[in-house]
């Protein structure tokens, strides 16, 4: 299809990378390999491409080695995880995509996988071990939360490509804010930097709002630099063909009014952020930490765009073949 433009996307925030990143980069590919998630050449050249590794050094940059090469491999999982929704036959089968992530939830809750388990559910059997060790259960209680948020969003996601409707934007960002992932990997940047939200502010109003910006800054970012390819493998869950379709403009016009979009998002953050109140230090420390995070995360997503080769193939993924 015709080469889409690419926009400017706004970032102020800068970027930074771990100064463990040449290690992680030895290290990376060596998880997936040992749990056999990508058995096929193609499936794993297409791995290899996405350098998840840099995405992990650059939204994790400050925290320890081990904690990285677990955010790291939550990386990997969800990103094969999310393949197989959007590129499999999985893309339409809401039911038997509730069914397959209901073991998911089983295991993280401390079921052990059995023979009869893909290699999938033994490599979210190892995250939930490793991560378990290192955390305490209230932090994984709530990023069991968020796992079940995720979730629930691929499956609303493959309810509507089921019907064969292009949703409106409200519909379309009710599943994108769960379906991209960001409430589950603000929370694993918890992890990695061995900090959890105390419940005054994960509760506290402004808390979510700053939280909902990001995630809308992440999910739009994302759509804009994979509108080529979702739109030659007939997807419509991204915010640019929303626009392309409902309000009938170009392609290139709907790129741009989405980097619009994304770009007030980010300047809504700014003046939100400039407007918090003193809490007193010791949470106004805790507040500046989590901003800080979630500073990382934009800037460091927006970075590995420009470094990735994963939006750059269309092929069709065999059903669970991980």
């Amino acid at each position: 299809m015709k080469e889409l433009l690419s926009p400017s996307l706004y970032c102020p925030f800068p970027h930074q990378i771990n100064k463990h990143v040449d290690i992680l980069q030895e290290y990376a590919l060596e998880w997936v390999l040992r749990f056999n998630l990508q058995a096929s050449e193609t499936a794993f050249a297409r791995l290899s491409k996405s350098k998840f590794f840099l995405l992990a050094a650059s939204a994790y940059p400050n925290c320890d080695l081990e904690e990285l090469k677990i955010g790291n491999d939550w990386l990997s999982w969800v990103f094969i995880w999310d393949d197989q929704c959007d590129m499999s036959e999985f893309k339409k089968q809401p039911e038997a995509l509730k069914i397959f992530q209901q073991r998911f939830i089983e295991i993280l809750k401390g079921s052990e996988p059995t023979s009869q388990d893909m290699p999938i559910n033994h490599a979210l059997a190892d995250l939930r071990q490793r991560t378990r060790q290192r955390t305490n259960e209230k932090w994984f209680n709530h990023f069991l939360h968020c796992f079940e948020q995720y979730c629930h969003g691929c499956v609303e996601e493959a309810a509507i490509r089921a019907q064969g409707i292009v949703p409106d934007i409200d519909t379309y960002m009710k599943c994108r804010r769960f379906s991209v992932g960001g409430y589950l990997f603000l929370t694993v940047s918890e992890f990695c930097n061995q900090f959890m939200l105390s419940d005054v502010l994960r509760n506290h109003e402004i808390v979510k709002k700053l939280e909902l910006l990001t995630i809308d800054i992440l999910a739009w970012c994302n759509d804009v630099f994979s509108a080529s390819r979702e739109m030659e493998s007939g997807d419509v869950h991204n915010l640019v063909l929303v626009l392309h379709y409902l309000q009938t403009i170009p392609l290139n016009e709907a790129i741009n009014l989405a980097a619009s979009m994304h770009n007030k998002k980010v300047k809504e953050l700014i003046n939100l952020e400039a407007s918090i109140p003193s809490f007193g230090e010791e949470i106004d420390v805790e507040m500046a930490k989590y901003i800080s995070i979630m500073h990382s995360w934009i800037s460091g997503n927006l970075n590995w765009y420009s470094l990735t080769g994963r939006y750059e193939t269309t092929e069709k993924l065999e059903l669970v073949n991980c």
